[in-house]
């Protein structure tokens, strides 16, 4: 039966008694109010430090929604622990959800709820709003901050409103189950907040509310985590209505565990962070429920000490990366153009203006091939805009120009591959979290990735390694020991792309085995036959093998990769997810300069591939880097059409393909032509063979 309130109700002098602890678990879900300011950096402050003053507290940043932030869609997404890309929907957004038919006895109806419905129904995935509520015996009871004032405790009362000003906030949502329906609601003034509060309390094992705004919801906060017994769940959500863009909240929880603690769980694998589709498993392991299988997120756990000036710096950090991300590109490749412009200029004798070209062709392409691993030196420091484009600047171009000098041509390479792949993957497995708040991380603001290796570097990081060893085995011929050592570099790459400790790629493994089998093929004597275009064609399908045994033993089964497959249910989870990823991919193709981008991309490949001979000229054609040249482009390709990021993984793939080539035409005018290396069979020119090779 619905519970109201009759007006004028103050709050009782006592505190409410707590719960026996052999009463059985409930959970009070209260949403904490963010005025129009809530995305500025001093509300934030002070929501978090009065999350730090409540002792019983365990906090974390919460990933409110995939994409634009939309404060129904984040309670949607709670209600049922999934979530999806809104391009993913038809329509894209929820509707306002502002409507309520109120029925006293009964508890009231979200009006808009049968829209809600069919535009789950056409998403690319098992979406069922409710079920949170739906899973709870008895439902869930809802209490507002405010509202209005509701009679009629006989008969059928039916009162239908929609949410008032922005000052008055409703999120009766969370409550609702399945159908809509809401088991009991709880109206009246504000005054009378903590009594109705206490009512639904006695009567729900789900308790949902909205504290009011400003002192007096903290001060509310305080006595309601004051007065929870033992036995129940306080979870304490930010909600924003006012805010548009992507979106970072707070979220704290009561009674997982001591207070005072940070909060993580395996879907961001982040200390600090978590996502909303957590908070329903969260609850029902807490009942000890079972968690139904439509439900996507996992239960939220506690992990270290809480430092809350710690986790604003991040929650600030994550904020910016975004908008930086492509401007701090853009300073490097400017930097280098302004680097070979100066040396271009007409000073000095002939022969010295061509070696200074070329040295700024050389140390300007090293420097963009150096921002893999020279991104994480400003993350570390977290600079302001300008400063942060300067020091990764400066870094790359120092890093450059220590290359240059230290490693001879073409060998330099090298040490851009080595020091960016052993980066990354301490960094992953030390939990330092650089990666995250550097600029080409997984960028959790946008909440489709949260750890791991992020499309932008996936091919990025192909390109690199696959150019190390032609790096180091030139002069190469054509065999079996040059095929193996790409070979294993390729596999070491796909391991820590894919490792659910490391890069978490499913998607990266695919590409980076794609890519190592082409080149891997064309380093082996004799001619392209059947077999081996068949075992480069199965070489992706024998990686996912390789993946999943990989995520079984090291993740125990939680990685990426079962989750999203190994998982699945059907053959229907499966087609849903694939499905998903091609609509985000042609989505991408879609966004800004994205079509321009990609079809220069692939004029500029099929360019290159025409005249491959000419473009390959540096190196005489070498068969090493003719291999990774084609690895590389490879594995752009199949990344593209892989991956839910599709061209940007192509466009990527062509840029650091044609910084390395900068690189290769950089040459030394004074260098001399290379000796042939011998194998086993005595001495075979490194041009042998090359009417076998194919780009």
């Amino acid at each position: 039966m619905g519970v109201t309130t009759p007006p004028g109700t103050t709050v009782p002098s006592k505190k409410p008694k707590p719960l026996a602890s052999s009463e059985p678990p409930s959970a009070l879900v209260v949403l904490l109010p963010a005025g129009r300011s809530s995305s500025s950096h001093a509300e934030s402050d002070t929501i978090a430090a009065e999350l730090g003053a409540v002792p019983s507290l365990s906090t974390a940043i919460v990933s409110a929604t995939q994409g634009k932030y939309v404060a129904d869609q984040m309670l949607l997404d709670i209600t049922q622990g999934a979530r999806v890309a809104y391009s993913a929907y038809s329509p894209t957004y929820p509707p306002s959800l502002s409507s309520l038919s109120l029925d006293p006895p009964m508890g009231a109806q979200v009006e808009e709820w049968p829209a809600v419905l069919e535009r789950a129904k056409r998403a690319p995935q098992l979406l069922d709003p409710g079920l949170l509520a739906s899973s709870i015996p008895g439902g869930a009871g809802y209490a507002p901050a405010d509202g209005p004032e509701v009679s009629g405790a006989t008969g059928i009362s039916i009162h239908t409103f929609k949410r008032g000003s922005s000052l008055t906030r409703f999120d009766w949502t969370l409550a609702a189950d399945r159908s809509g329906k809401i088991a009991a609601i709880a109206f009246g003034p504000p005054r009378t907040f903590l009594a109705r509060v206490a009512k639904l309390r006695a009567t729900r094992r789900l308790v949902v509310a909205d504290l009011p705004v400003g002192a007096q919801g903290y001060a509310d906060l305080r006595s309601l985590a004051a007065t929870r017994a033992p036995n129940e769940l306080l979870t304490v959500i930010q909600s924003a209505r006012e805010v548009t863009g992507n979106e970072l909240l707070w979220l704290s929880f009561a009674g997982l565990g001591p207070g005072e603690r940070t909060l993580t769980s395996q879907t961001t694998n982040q200390n600090g962070l978590v996502a909303s589709i957590d908070v329903a498993p969260t609850i029902l392991r807490h009942f000890n429920l079972p968690i139904p299988l439509d439900m996507r997120g996992k239960p939220i756990r506690t992990d270290g000490t809480l430092h809350i000036a710690s986790l604003r710096a991040l929650k600030a950090r994550l904020g910016v990366i975004s908008s930086r991300r492509i401007a701090a590109i853009g300073w490097v490749v400017v930097a280098w153009l302004i680097l070979l412009a100066c040396a271009s200029l007409p000073l000095g004798a002939r022969a010295a203006r061509k070696r200074r070209t070329a040295w700024g062709m050389r140390t300007g392409a090293l420097a963009v091939l150096w921002i893999p691993a020279a991104q994480l030196i400003p993350a570390a420091i977290e600079p302001s805009r300008t400063a942060e484009f300067a020091l990764l600047v400066t870094s790359c171009f120092v890093l450059a120009l220590l290359t240059d000098r230290l490693l001879p041509w073409p060998r330099a390479p090298l040490a851009t591959a080595i020091v960016a792949v052993v980066a990354l993957s301490v960094d992953a497995l030390a939990h330092t979290q650089l990666l995250i708040r550097s600029l080409l991380g997984p960028n959790p603001i946008l909440g489709a990735r949260f750890y791991g290796i992020g499309n932008e570097l996936k091919s990025g990081l192909t390109v690199l390694v696959f150019t190390a060893v032609a790096a180091a085995l030139y002069p190469a011929v054509r065999s079996r020991r040059t095929a193996s050592v790409m070979a294993g570099a390729g596999i070491a790459l796909a391991i820590v792309e894919g490792s659910a400790r490391i890069g978490a790629g499913v998607g990266g493994v695919i590409l980076v085995s794609a890519g190592t089998a082409v080149a891997t093929v064309m380093l082996l004597p004799g001619k392209v036959n059947r077999k081996r275009i068949l075992i480069a064609m199965a070489a992706p399908v024998v990686a996912l093998v390789g993946l999943a045994a990989l995520d079984l033993l090291t993740a125990h089964g939680s990685g990426h990769f079962t989750g999203s497959i190994l998982d699945a249910r059907s053959a229907s989870d499966i087609r849903d997810v694939i499905e998903r990823r091609y609509s985000a991919a042609w989505d991408e193709l879609r966004n800004h300069l994205m079509p321009v981008a990609t079809a220069v991309a692939l004029a500029l490949s099929a360019l290159a591939v025409w005249r491959r001979e000419r473009v390959c000229a540096p190196v005489d054609s070498d068969p090493a880097w003719m291999a990774a040249l084609s690895g590389g482009l490879t594995a752009g390709v199949v990344g593209a059409l892989s991956e839910d990021s599709g061209p940007v993984l192509l466009v990527v793939a062509v840029f650091m393909l044609g910084c390395v080539l900068a690189y290769l035409w950089g040459k030394p005018p004074a260098q001399q032509q290379p000796v042939a290396s011998t194998t086993s069979g005595g001495a075979v020119p490194a041009l042998a063979a090359q009417d076998d090779l194919v780009l």
